[in-house]
């Protein structure tokens, strides 16, 4: 039986060679896609877009008088103290603001 002889680095070469190429031409495609800019297709299928919503008017000013401010600031240390809960310090606040 004849000894076959391995030939181990054109072997390494080889798929090491068809991996390149597998990862080159992957990097090429997906460059080409990211390069291309996102829009509808050619055959249409999207609707344009809405136009953007107005922002909402600024509240008046004067709308908090300096004790609620004052209050309310109180409280907000308080809770951030433990001494009032979440439920509590909603309650206070609606009241304050008036909600």
């Amino acid at each position: 039986m004849p000894l076959r002889r391995r030939r181990p680095l054109l072997r390494a070469a080889a798929v090491g060679g068809g991996a390149y190429m597998a990862g080159k031409h992957r990097a090429e495609s997906e460059q080409r896609g990211y390069a291309q800019e996102p829009g509808p297709p050619a055959g249409g299928g999207y609707a344009p877009a809405p136009p953007p919503t107005p922002a909402p008017a600024p509240a008046a000013a004067g709308g908090i008088a300096p004790e609620a401010l004052d209050r309310l600031t109180q409280l907000g240390q308080l809770h951030d103290q433990g001494v009032l809960t979440d439920v509590e310090f909603a309650e206070q606040k609606r009241k304050l603001l008036g909600g």
